[in-house]
């Protein structure tokens, strides 16, 4: 969690004088080098991973004291914001679903390796996520990097905006009538960053006319756990608001 570093940071800068409540505290890329040059681990001071809070639990202390959470704006540039960063991922009660893949065959590639974007394309592959979003039209067509047009929103009071940030989709289909942005994780959590599903959103939501709609997935063991969310304001950032969700093993 970095404690020391940004505990540095908060030194270096005054930041604990800032005014939050006014305003997020902005902060870049250099400054947070310059205050940790002389830490010795490259998690101390490695800016990707010092700013790397993807949930609650993973925040530094002084972010966690002071109700405060980051978020990147612009490439080398990150806001430093009090309110709600995360959403809830609540558990699914009771015993999966059984769903039986729509293959005639079975699929020997797939017990091979373990990453996140694997079991994403056996969910597809069996037509499971198809299923769940009762659309057989969804073929893959988004993966992987990239950035961010320019776009504004708001954190409870205050008004942001991103420009040229990085973002990652680990699977992306488009159906006739909408666009699924699925992040994806090899393990359950209690909450997660809205960023991951906020920035996706607004980004494909500027491609295109259709419904974009974010889903937060889980596999633990052979379980998967599909989270279907939406944005009941374009611009509110925590407008965030769980559909539907659920629990499923895939049978041959």
């Amino acid at each position: 969690m970095h404690d020391a570093s940004w505990k540095k940071i908060f030194e270096d800068y005054n930041i604990y004088a800032h005014d939050f409540d006014k305003s997020p505290y902005i902060i870049t890329a250099e400054q947070i080098k310059r205050a940790c040059q002389d830490f010795k681990n490259t998690g101390e001071k490695e800016v990707r991973i010092l700013c790397k809070q993807d949930t609650r639990e993973s925040r530094p202390q002084v972010f966690k004291d002071m109700g405060l959470f980051i978020l990147p704006i612009k490439n080398g540039e990150y806001a430093i914001i009090k309110g709600e960063g995360y959403v809830d991922i609540p558990k699914i009660g009771g015993n999966p679903i059984k769903y039986f893949s729509k293959l005639d065959f079975n699929l020997d590639t797939v017990t091979i390796g373990d990453s996140e974007m694997q079991h994403l394309d056996y969910a597809y592959a069996t037509s499971l996520i198809r299923t769940f979003l009762d659309d057989n039209t969804l073929v893959l067509t988004i993966r992987g990097r990239k950035y961010t047009p320019s776009f504004r929103f708001y954190v409870g009071k205050h008004n942001l905006e991103v420009k040229g940030v990085q973002t990652e989709v680990d699977a992306g289909f488009e159906g006739k009538e909408k666009v699924v942005l699925i992040e994806a994780k090899n393990r359950q959590e209690s909450n997660v960053i809205i960023r991951q599903l906020y920035y996706p959103y607004r980004q494909w939501q500027q491609a295109t006319k259709k419904k974009v709609i974010p889903i937060f997935s889980e596999k633990v063991d052979k379980i998967f756990m599909l989270y279907q969310f939406e944005f009941t304001e374009l611009e509110n950032y925590n407008s965030i608001r769980l559909v539907k969700s659920g629990k499923f093993l895939i049978v041959k």
